[in-house]
């Protein structure tokens, strides 16, 4: 019997239970799906059979199309805004240069342009959520990339091109917290191109591929930054229905998930390779609501392979946001991930169990939005199962306030707390580390990717600038602690770096300062430079002593 599973009973029933459960689940999740799309279909044929109420709108309504008529392809693909991340920024307000070219050719501007991408070197949005839709305006402001987007072949058909490519040059000093001192001088390359082709609004085939190179590093190369030439989406969308003004569609194949704040699901921009999962997806837009329900498995990353997909993984949820006014959201989910990864006996005995042998549910919530120039979030996470034959209960709390000064330069500040529970004993019957399954964790933990969020308390602050709308300074405090000095210190991968089972270390990790400077080019080109330092609290200075981690960058973007 395997020492990660600890029973009184053999390893062979357990199994037997666990392929049957798995089973069970699927099938309850076949027919609740299938349930889903009947109940919609349904739905959709009342809508098309019974006619609409009068308009009391003055405004004119478009006369039904025939069967015979051109298709209206200005409003496809139906894309709706992310919602926002935590430590959002409002934009600048009024006029002036909203590039560095706007500003070479005197070109100020009244308000900001009309732009398909977010004036910032990092995008963590997948590219098949990207919207081109103004282009069919005749007025658009015309671009040299203009041909190659949104082609219409006959009259319902739509074909688009695009991609991005970006440079890194990195220079880390103690980043990894390794014993030796080992500094790290290194270059990344990224290269992603996608084709987009829909009919109508019915059906959709994306797909896109990825060339993720490194080289010139000193230490071994991580696991994120290599990935020659592989598919990072390629899935296909049918719509079922439409339901009060709104599509639901079914999505099959490799796929990016993003969710609410980003802080459990992510597609993890700042990493060279980006994270994606296989499986299907169905899902709901409108106005107000936004709800989808999923089952995936996570792509494992393979240099020189085909990426496949982790059989021992499974990632299946239901997520719903809610809109309530412009400027405001609710978010609400549940999430489960099972994972049925051996881990070896000596992490069981050492209490690192996080990387398997768990079936870990999340139930969460979030509300975030701005009251005029008052910024505000919350967001609680509690999680049950079971890990390695223990009962799960843990949590995590992320709350924030901010303001935008009404100032030239368009400052903005946030104060900060971040939560996520962790384990006194690995042995008492309970695992109380809160797991923080696929998170954008660099966004929020501190630059340097020592610190995820597990096991930690993070006070925090943020402020931004923008001297001119081209130009984004942002600056960022964290002062870490260990939620339980006895738990590991987990980095923004989820890993176990560092312990001290009798807690004598104490709980102070240290404090980070990071600072990024963003130049916005062109509507397609950003340069990013940013510098991160992290001082040594008490637990850091007993468990790596004389390390003084930093970490120094420049990238280069361009997107088509």
């Amino acid at each position: 019997m395997s020492s990660s599973r600890m029973s009184s009973f053999s390893a062979e029933p357990s199994a037997e239970l666990r392929i049957h459960w798995i089973k069970k689940m699927q099938h309850r999740l076949f027919n609740t799906g299938f349930s889903i799309v009947a109940a919609v279909c349904l739905v959709s044929q009342a809508y098309a059979t019974n006619p609409a109420p009068a308009s009391t709108s003055s405004t004119p309504v478009a006369a039904p199309q025939t069967a015979t008529s051109q298709f209206d392809m200005s409003k496809v693909p139906p894309v709706y805004p992310a919602s926002r991340p935590g430590l959002f920024m409002l934009p600048p307000a009024g006029p002036g240069y909203f590039s560095l070219w706007d500003l070479i050719t005197g070109n100020k501007r009244e308000k900001p342009p009309v732009a398909p991408y977010a004036p910032f070197a990092l995008l963590t949005t997948p590219a098949y959520d990207i919207d081109f839709r103004y282009l069919d305006n005749p007025e658009h402001e015309k671009d040299l990339f203009d041909p190659v987007k949104r082609i219409h072949l006959a009259s319902d058909w739509l074909l688009s091109f695009g991609g991005s490519f970006w440079y890194r040059y990195t220079h880390e000093t103690d980043s990894r917290l390794n014993a030796e001192g080992t500094n790290n001088d290194f270059h990344l390359l990224r290269t992603r191109f996608h084709a987009d082709l829909w009919y109508r609004d019915r059906v959709r085939l994306f797909a896109e591929l990825i060339d993720a190179r490194a080289f010139g590093s000193e230490l071994p190369p991580l696991v994120t930054d290599r990935n020659h030439a592989d598919i990072l989406n390629m899935f296909a969308d049918i719509k079922l229905a439409t339901v009060n003004n709104g599509p639901a569609y079914i999505r099959v194949g490799r796929q990016e998930l993003m969710y609410g704040s980003q802080r459990l699901i992510s597609t993890l921009d700042w990493v060279n390779t980006r994270r994606t999962f296989q499986g299907v997806k169905a899902f709901w837009r409108t106005a107000e609501w936004d709800l989808d329900a999923f089952w995936t498995r996570p792509m494992i990353t393979e240099k020189g392979n085909v990426d496949n997909w982790d059989t021992q993984q499974n990632f299946f949820g239901l997520w719903a946001t809610n809109k309530p006014k412009p400027g405001h959201l609710i978010d609400l989910y549940f999430l489960s991930l099972i994972n049925d990864r051996n881990l070896a006996a000596t992490n069981v005995l050492a209490g690192n169990i996080l990387q398997g042998n768990a079936d870990t549910h999340t139930i969460g919530g979030r509300i975030a939005g701005n009251f005029d120039n008052l910024l505000y979030e919350l967001e609680g996470m509690y999680q049950f199962g079971q890990r390695s034959n223990l009962d799960i209960s843990a949590f995590a709390v992320a709350t924030g306030l901010g303001y935008r000064l009404p100032l030239p330069m368009n400052p903005q500040g946030w104060i900060r707390y971040d939560f996520a529970s962790g384990d006194s004993n690995s042995k008492d019957g309970r695992s109380n580390t809160f797991n923080q399954l696929f998170p954008f964790g660099h966004y929020y933990l501190g630059f340097l990717d020592r610190i995820g969020r597990q096991n930690i308390h993070d006070i925090n602050a943020q402020f931004t600038m923008q001297p001119m709308p081209w130009i984004t300074f942002i600056t960022q405090y964290h002062r870490f602690y260990l939620a339980n000095n006895r738990d590991y210190l987990y980095n923004a991968a989820g890993q176990a770096t560092l312990q001290d089972v009798t807690g004598q270390s104490g709980s102070h990790i240290g404090d980070e300062l990071d600072f990024r400077l963003n130049l916005h080019v062109n509507r397609h080109q950003d340069v990013l430079v940013g510098y991160s330092k992290m001082w040594r609290g008490e637990f850091l200075d007993k468990q790596r002593p004389g390390i003084s981690p930093d970490l120094f960058y420049v990238q280069y973007n361009i997107r088509f």
